[in-house]
């Protein structure tokens, strides 16, 4: 579910101060994103918000949630945005972030 090597990586390249806010920004952007998608889906912005999804989740190591995003964005824009299931990608973001911070305290990340 999550990618720990990259997780590592990315502390690694941008250090401790700016990893803590790259998770700040991460968590703010995507559950705003996925807040709108809940309260106000709009199948024409599918391709592109799941792009936008595909793209931080892979970036800070949430493979699952990146595969999921890569699967809707290419169902939507093969032309079909209403058969994009949301609810998986919001359950799968929720045991992602969970795990994320587990991890994180564990120090699966060091």
């Amino acid at each position: 579910m999550i990618d720990w090597k990259r997780v590592s990586e990315l502390r690694s390249e941008i250090g401790e101060s700016d990893f803590d806010e790259v998770v700040e920004l991460f968590l703010e952007e995507v559950e705003g994103l996925l807040s709108r998608l809940k309260k106000d889906p709009q199948p024409d912005l599918y391709h592109e918000d799941l792009h936008f999804l595909k793209g931080c989740s892979a970036n800070l190591g949430f493979g699952s949630l990146a595969a999921m995003c890569l699967s809707g964005e290419t169902i939507a824009a093969g032309g079909a945005p209403e058969n994009v299931a949301l609810a998986p990608i919001f359950e799968c973001f929720e045991r992602s972030k969970a795990q994320f911070f587990d991890g994180l305290e564990k120090g699966l990340a060091a």
